[in-house]
């Protein structure tokens, strides 16, 4: 037997060793989808599948983090009120709603607070403006955590009125996601302006190769949220930075990013503080105090709410049910609003069966995107989507429409960070805020009416028409996107 015979057996062996490895590392824990998508890429590319597996095939933070995830619930829980909805109005819910309240709380450790107020800001400015006047507000302290957080032209105010909070005396703790620091301009400018009013300053998620070499890159904190005082807060879809996000191709392109905010105000603001305080101490070690608020009376012109936070710290996929119970207990209406649809096939399919059930189902994607793999992959989900009769809306370009909600029926609204994609309901560190009162869906109406005015209906006619290499390249995208 020739040298060339010998190897070419040791190579076989090896592959079929890497393949009966792979099959068990990677079907541990993992959706059927996930572990056929990565097994096929190591047995048909076998040296590109084993280093993409070991660069990015676990979803899982490193130990301490996740343990001091832990360790946070559990204070939540010695210090939280016994009863899921303690203070809160569950005569006037809906009467599905708690047990979607009861699956939060078994999460995320967070209850239903009554007292409630909620302002839903749509226009990129006002969002800017309000932050800063808030902040100009603040007494004891700010806390800032953005994914993208930037200095420039458009966000310098909220840079401004955390510098007179500093100059106060008011403590200033800012958080943004490393990676997505070191991708944007002006990071050395920003840096230097919160190093100068005496900012405390973390990256999220720090790139440490030699420290982490286990922890792959790509799981990021997604979370956006304002909280002045443990009084007021904000969260939603925009990130600190300028509306056309600097991209060269959105610039030449004309492109810009609209968002949608809401302000806060009451006991579930301290519940949006949870969610920063397990972040400082996981980036610092330094667990802030958990001043959990008092229960006061239930207002009936306020609302109730609740945060969900999920991600890789989490032993579940937290939005991911929150987001599939909430559709599957629909009884008239449905509209979802996100950029990114790339979903787990729990999600789809729920979706399909509200359409199936005769439900006015609606989704709001963008006629365009930033992102062209994900662009293509989500384009994969539509045909199902428009058999079943959901109304798909693509808003119109320029503008890409970077808001994330739900609102189901006329009573619960979800606002948050997470788009409807893997990425987020899986990789990424998102927070949700879940929230019951008429008034409140009604005002996300008015802006779902307006997002529907600014796009346009996508039949079922016309993308059956569209051309067979754009199906075939939207469903090689959808495939890639399994890969997590």
């Amino acid at each position: 037997m020739s040298s060339f015979d010998l190897w070419g057996i040791a190579l076989l062996i090896a592959h079929v060793l890497v393949i009966l490895f792979s099959a068990f590392s990677v079907s541990a824990n993992r959706k059927p989808s996930s572990a056929i998508a990565w097994l096929l890429l190591v047995i048909f590319v076998p040296l590109v599948g084993v280093i993409f597996y070991l660069l990015i095939g676990t979803a899982k933070l490193p130990a301490d983090r996740r343990n001091k995830q832990r360790l946070v619930i559990d204070r939540l829980l010695a210090r939280s009120p016994g009863k899921l909805d303690h203070g809160a109005r569950s005569a006037d819910w809906p009467d599905w709603l708690p047990s979607l309240v009861a699956l939060n709380r078994n999460l995320g450790a967070l209850p239903m607070l009554p007292d409630t107020q909620a302002e839903l800001i749509t226009e990129y400015d006002a969002m800017i403006k309000r932050i800063a006047t808030d902040i100009d507000e603040a007494e004891r302290y700010v806390h800032v955590e953005f994914f993208i957080l930037v200095y420039d032209d458009v966000t310098a105010p909220v840079f401004d009125a955390l510098g007179r909070a500093a100059a106060r005396g008011v403590r200033i703790r800012v958080l943004t996601d490393h990676l997505s620091l070191l991708m944007y301009p002006y990071r050395r400018k920003t840096e230097q302006v919160l190093r100068e009013m005496g900012a405390e300053f973390h990256p999220m998620l720090p790139i440490r190769p030699i420290r982490d070499p286990h922890r792959r890159i790509d799981l990021r904190n997604h979370r956006k949220l304002v909280v002045v005082d443990g009084r007021i807060g904000h969260t939603g879809s925009m990130n600190l930075i300028a509306a056309h996000y600097h991209k060269k191709k959105a610039l030449r392109r004309g492109l810009h990013w609209h968002e949608l905010m809401v302000r806060l105000e009451g006991p579930v603001v301290r519940e949006l503080d949870a969610v920063f305080v397990t972040d400082w101490f996981s980036e610092t070690d330094d667990l802030l105090p958990l001043d959990y608020p008092t229960q006061p009376a239930a207002d009936p012109d306020r609302l109730d709410a609740q945060v969900l936070p999920s991600g890789p710290s989490f032993d579940n996929d937290n939005n991911l049910k929150l987001f599939a119970a909430t559709i599957h207990n629909a009884r008239r209406r449905v509209s979802v609003t996100s950029p990114y649809y790339v979903p787990d096939e729990t999600i789809q399919k729920a979706l399909v069966t509200a359409g199936s059930r005769g439900l006015d189902v609606e989704l709001f994607v963008s006629e365009i995107s930033d992102q062209f793999m994900v662009f293509h992959a989500q384009r994969s989900y539509y045909e199902e989507l428009l058999r079943a009769g959901v109304k798909i809306y693509l808003y119109q370009a320029p503008t890409v429409l970077h808001a994330k909600h739900l609102s189901i029926d006329d009573d619960v609204a979800l606002i948050g960070t997470s788009n409807m994609d893997i990425r987020s309901l899986s990789l990424h560190m998102e927070l949700m805020v879940m929230m019951a009162g008429r008034r409140l869906v009604s005002e996300l109406r008015l802006v779902e009416d307006e997002y529907r005015a600014k796009s346009r209906r996508l039949t079922l006619e016309e993308w059956l028409r569209r051309p067979r290499r754009q199906q075939a390249l939207d469903n090689v995208m959808r495939m890639t996107s399994a890969l997590m």
